[in-house]
């Protein structure tokens, strides 16, 4: 009686215990790391088939599980730092419990691994921006003239600028992507809300730091940013509108720029047919809040 006791109790523990897989999204991930013996897959289509299994099983039994993006060249640079030994399946687990705490990761709910890996893979990406910005950032320094601390001031005015951007749109759901044109890359970041009611908006935390940082890097290093904007609503025509970064300042882009920007394809430079029933127009007026009033280094 006692010993069903113990295994009913550890059963209902078990599901008390929230749990992290280490995912090879990739061929080439996945490639690299079969140079290990004692990781047991042949077959990285076979390999996603069971992951998906385990997490539906873990589901089924009540357990919460994220899915965390597993980097062999990461992996690798863990172990020699640590003084693990990667040919073995704890040092995996060890690397994975601290993507649990420190890398992207994605919850699990119940999603097809097909629409989890790439939501999986942007989470990185938004991170590694996000990183790359905060770095470059820190870097700047401060401004010979005043001696501000040139990134932290930017930050701020970013966050300013931002606020005033969302504080003008109506009700509905809003998308913004930010570029900014840093040479050796273009760092791009893209901010969502749902279910906007006017007067009431709220950001993802996550996306709003990315966001204001990588506007940040524009206004502190002078690159060339643009902002735009596209708003849907009910019983409503999508609008697109943007701007662009002028030192401290954003400037409103014509209907035709934005057109420019929205239906050119970031990657290639090739131009994307436009979609129908959108309207490509000016931005609302910022007021001197968003507009005239910045201080350039």
């Amino acid at each position: 009686m006692a010993h069903t006791q113990h295994h009913t109790m550890r059963r209902v523990l078990r599901r008390e215990i929230a749990g992290t897989i280490g995912l090879l999204t990739d061929e080439q991930d996945f490639r690299a790391m079969r140079r290990y013996r004692t990781f047991a897959f042949d077959d990285h289509t076979t390999y996603l088939q069971q992951v998906e299994a385990l997490l539906k099983t873990l589901a089924a039994q009540g357990s919460h599980t994220t899915v965390a993006l597993f980097d062999p060249e990461e992996y690798a640079e863990f172990c020699a730092e640590s003084g693990l030994e990667p040919d073995t399946p704890v040092s995996r687990t060890r690397f994975t419990a601290q993507l649990a705490a420190t890398g992207p990761t994605i919850p699990y709910d119940g999603q097809p691994l097909d629409e989890l890996v790439p939501d999986l893979v942007d989470e990185a990406v938004r991170r590694a921006t996000w990183e790359y910005a905060t770095t470059l950032l820190a870097r700047i320094g401060t401004c010979a003239t005043c001696g501000e601390d040139i990134g932290r001031a930017s930050f701020i005015r970013a966050a300013h600028l931002l606020t005033r951007v969302v504080d003008t749109a109506g009700p509905g759901e809003l998308h913004l992507v930010c570029s900014v044109t840093s040479a050796p890359d273009t760092l791009v970041a893209v901010l969502r809300t749902e279910g906007r009611i006017e007067g009431t908006t709220c950001l993802d935390e996550s996306e709003a730091l990315e966001f204001t940082t990588v506007l940040a890097l524009g206004i502190a290093t002078g690159s060339a940013c643009g902002l735009v904007m596209r708003t849907t609503a009910p019983d409503t025509t999508d609008r697109v509108y943007g701007w662009r970064l002028r030192g401290e300042d954003l400037e409103p882009l014509t209907a035709g720029e934005v057109f420019d920007a929205y239906c050119t394809d970031l990657d290639s430079g090739d131009l994307i047919s436009p979609e129908s029933g959108v309207d490509y127009c000016v931005p609302p007026d910022l007021g001197d809040e968003g507009n005239g009033t910045g201080h350039t280094h």
